[in-house]
């Protein structure tokens, strides 16, 4: 009876995601890891086998005051979390931004899948490399053109605030140029990255028929 538990329970491989022929640097029983030729960009399934730690998808405040608190201790921000259905999977969605040193910004996304017992959580992440701050320039002063924003004692006014309370202080929030508006405009942005493969994972993604029959346990 044992055996037939631990058969059907599920395991690193239950939920599948595109590694678009990357290179493998990370197996085991929790974790698949998969970076890119250019050693930029990592792709990684992580799975859990505990309760899922995060507040419930259904209070959309609470969880992003929960990751929101996360990401102001490491003078981050929050982009994107957001809930959504992934064919019939309930999913989190997250995307963080993290200042670097001496230079530059690390974007962080996440795809969560929690169910009752473990949860699985694939992680994107992609710094800025080379040049900085092209992006940010290139909109900014857009933006000082139409009368968007204004340039104020210590920076642009209107250029940044949380994307969900603009009560928020603290951390490096998201600014302007950072909205999904102006990613075709730079293809080759970090940001611009995660969020196309985000919608890669979001199409392509697989779930085992363990996770079917553990859905159906919730439901």
């Amino acid at each position: 009876m044992l055996k037939l538990f631990r058969r059907n329970k599920a395991d690193i491989d239950s939920l599948s995601v595109p590694n678009f022929g990357w290179e493998l640097i990370k197996e085991s029983d929790s974790i698949r890891q998969w970076i890119n030729p250019e050693k930029t960009t990592a792709i990684s399934v992580n799975f859990f086998d505990a309760e899922p730690d995060i507040p419930s998808p259904k209070n959309l405040d609470q969880l992003r005051k929960f990751y929101r608190d996360q990401i102001i201790q490491q003078n981050g921000g929050l982009i994107e979390v957001s809930v959504s259905e992934i064919k019939g999977f309930e999913s989190v969605k997250t995307i963080f931004k993290i200042p670097q040193e001496p230079k530059g910004t690390m974007y962080l996304a996440s795809l969560v899948f929690p169910f009752r017992k473990f949860s699985f959580v694939v992680k994107i992440q992609v710094p800025e490399m080379g040049i900085t701050g092209i992006r940010e320039l290139a909109i900014s002063e857009r933006l000082l053109s139409q009368n968007e924003i204004s340039k104020g004692e210590y920076g642009f006014i209107g250029w940044s605030r949380d994307p969900y309370d603009a009560s928020v202080r603290g951390g490096e929030q998201m600014n302007k140029s950072e909205e999904e508006i102006y990613d075709a405009e730079f293809p080759d942005h970090p940001l611009s990255i995660i969020r196309k493969i985000l919608e890669s994972i979001e199409t392509q993604v697989e779930f085992g028929t363990k996770l079917e029959r553990a859905k159906k346990l919730i439901d």
